[in-house]
């Protein structure tokens, strides 16, 4: 059976229970490594991520000791929209490390995790173990500022009970992972401090945290973000309030999810275009080319470039 880190019990609990793994779940890897004392260590341990900006945090912290796939990667693809393949299957089925969002948002983890049993795997809920209840509205927890740096000591806590020698090697991983996300909330803290309170229109909550986080007033109705997150029209009653942002020039910057444009998104690009309104386009998974701090920075820099400038910015590079 699984271990799932988070689900139904208190972090320390969660964590007295990885306690117990030490020593498990790692394969062979044909490929021998060579640790940081000089000798060879021929165990790769296996790694998921649901969403691939968790397998890049797992890579981060595991480096060498670790082989990590996302699951999520496709930034074409609607992550509300996606479907669980044979591969993903397989890929579970090896893995004795996964992390997870959790609160609804990537359900059909559990089923794979249940069709592909692994007795030595162990499941960090990510939701669950950061204490977000059922009820959270928003799932997108990888865009509050704080989120990561949690889930970075959680994977070096469970890599070393899987891998108890290369402690010091994830613990010094994590220190660098922290250190590295200090430009992303200077930048956060600088748009808080030049633009406190500005208001910006969204079409969904992907990168609410964020906002919130750096400042921002998100004047878009909760009932309209809820309703595109979920794949349903908004009430005509919250287009017209969505309207009225655009119209009598009430928000600074429209940001939309890149992943999932509808015709209420298209109707709103072009009102930003038609009011001279910068667009920022945001990404729900981690698009191509990046790692997770690079894309938080660059979707930042994105939102300085509209403030500061009126620079649009619908993809990043």
């Amino acid at each position: 059976m699984k271990r799932t880190v988070g689900s139904g019990m208190a972090m320390g609990g969660a964590l007295a229970l990885l306690a117990t793994l030490a020593g498990c779940g790692t394969t062979e890897n044909n490929t021998s490594s060579t640790a940081a004392n000089g000798t060879s260590n021929a165990k790769v341990i296996q790694a998921v991520g649901a969403e691939n900006e968790y397998a890049n945090v797992i890579q981060q912290i595991g480096g060498k000791y670790v082989s990590a796939t996302g699951i999520m990667s496709d930034p074409s693809t609607d992550p509300h929209d996606y479907e669980a393949s044979t591969k993903d299957a397989a890929l579970v089925g090896n893995a004795t490390l996964v992390v997870q969002n959790g609160v609804g948002y990537d359900d059909f983890m559990s089923k794979l995790e249940s069709s592909s049993p692994n007795s030595k795997r162990v499941v960090i809920d990510v939701a669950s173990a950061l204490g977000y209840g059922k009820d959270t509205k928003n799932p997108h927890l990888w865009y509050q500022p704080d989120t990561m740096p949690k889930v970075a000591q959680l994977i070096a806590d469970q890599l070393a009970k899987q891998d108890p020698s290369e402690k010091s090697y994830f613990d010094a991983n994590v220190k660098k992972f922290d250190a590295s996300l200090s430009t992303w909330k200077q930048e956060m803290d600088t748009i808080k401090s030049k633009y406190p309170n500005t208001g910006v229109a969204v079409t969904e909550p992907v990168a609410d945290y964020w906002l919130q986080a750096a400042g921002m007033d998100i004047k878009t109705p909760w009932s309209f973000q809820a309703a595109i997150m979920n794949g349903t029209d908004p009430s005509p009653q919250d287009v017209k309030t969505q309207e009225a942002l655009f119209n009598h020039h009430q928000i600074k910057v429209f940001l939309y999810n890149q992943q999932a444009i509808t015709d209420v998104t298209k109707k709103f690009l072009a009102l930003a275009k038609q009011d001279h309104i910068p667009v920022v386009g945001v990404y729900e998974t981690m698009p191509p080319n990046h790692t997770y701090q690079s894309w938080m920075e660059a979707e930042t820099k994105a939102l300085t470039a509209a403030l500061a400038n009126g620079t649009s910015t619908e993809t990043i590079s």
